[in-house]
C-alpha cells in the first residue's frame, strides 16, 4: 500500500453556480466532480489548487478559506483538502476542459444533483453547508 496522497479541490461558486469537471481519467472517470488534483512535492496548497483549478478549467481563482476534508482509503489512500475559493477579477471566465477533464463548465446549484457526481460528492457539499 503506498503513502497517503494530498489532494486539493475547489469549490468555486460565481453567480450561483459551481464550477464543475468530468473526470477524463481514473479514479471515477466519466463522473462529475469539482475540478483540483494532487499537491507536487514543496508546492503550497494555495499554489496547487491555482494550479489544478487553471490546468483544468482554465479559469483563474483566489483561495478561500478550507472548507473541509475528505478521505479515500485504499490503493491509493487520498486525503482531499477542499478550499472555497473565487474567480480572479470580476468577469464570468467560461471554463474550457484541460488536463484530465473531459468537460468543464458552471453549473447552476439547483442543477448539481442532476449530474451522475463522484461518490458522496453532494453528501460531503451538503454536510459542508454548500445548498446543491
Amino acid at each position: 500500500m503506498s503513502d497517503p496522497q494530498i489532494v486539493v479541490g475547489g469549490v468555486i461558486l460565481n453567480r450561483g453556480a459551481l464550477l464543475m469537471v468530468k473526470r477524463g481519467e481514473e479514479p471515477n472517470k466519466g463522473l462529475w466532480s469539482v475540478p483540483g488534483g494532487r499537491v507536487e512535492p514543496g508546492e503550497y496548497l494555495s499554489a496547487a489548487l491555482i494550479r489544478e483549478v487553471r490546468e483544468e478549467t482554465g479559469v483563474d481563482v483566489e483561495v478561500g478559506p478550507l472548507l473541509g476534508i475528505f478521505e479515500v482509503v485504499g490503493d491509493p489512500h487520498y486525503v482531499i483538502l477542499d478550499f472555497m475559493g473565487t474567480v480572479s477579477g470580476d468577469r464570468h471566465h467560461q471554463p474550457l476542459a484541460g488536463d484530465d477533464a473531459a468537460e468543464a463548465r458552471w453549473v447552476p446549484l439547483n442543477e448539481v444533483a442532476k449530474l451522475d457526481c463522484t461518490p458522496r460528492f453532494l453528501e460531503t457539499l451538503r454536510g459542508w453547508g454548500v445548498e446543491v
